[in-house]
């Protein structure tokens, strides 16, 4: 009876070993898919993997460009302010100008000949006033005055 019963023991202990066996290739062919780069969850994490580095490079080209472009805006802005306060400048001079006479009270004469005649009647009062004193006068004017 002790032979039946050890021969019924390594007859289980055979056929566990078997199935135990059998178990572990089933494992070792899903692992092999599982990890195909191809078909399997491997090539997903693969490809996921190129896509977050190929997003990292573009986010860091966007980071460069805002910066670049922060930086051009800024100087433009700059620009922008300077000429702003440049032109109120400008504008707040025109008030200290005379009057121009309207082009139909002086009959035929074209409007720059009155604006020309306007400047000069300017530059002579001011001479008269102060040479030192800052003249306004137009740049045809002046290289008529250098030239002549």
């Amino acid at each position: 009876m002790d032979q039946i019963i050890q021969v019924v023991a390594d007859v289980l202990l055979g056929a566990g070993a078997l199935g135990a066996a059998v178990y572990c290739i089933v494992l070792a062919r899903r692992l092999k898919r599982f990890n195909n780069l191809e078909n399997g969850v491997g090539g997903a994490v693969a490809v996921l993997s190129a896509q977050v580095d190929d997003m990292t490079k573009t986010l860091d080209q966007a980071r460069k460009a805002a910066a670049h472009s922060s930086q051009s805006l800024t100087a433009l802005t700059d620009r922008a302010e300077d000429s702003a306060r440049k032109l109120e400048l400008m504008m707040a001079s025109l008030h200290d100008l005379p009057d121009l006479p309207s082009a139909g009270a002086a009959g035929d004469a074209p409007a720059e000949d009155l604006e020309d005649a306007a400047w000069t009647a300017v530059e002579a009062q001011a001479d008269a006033d102060d040479a030192d004193a800052p003249r306004f006068a137009t740049r045809r004017h002046s290289n008529e005055r250098a030239g002549a």
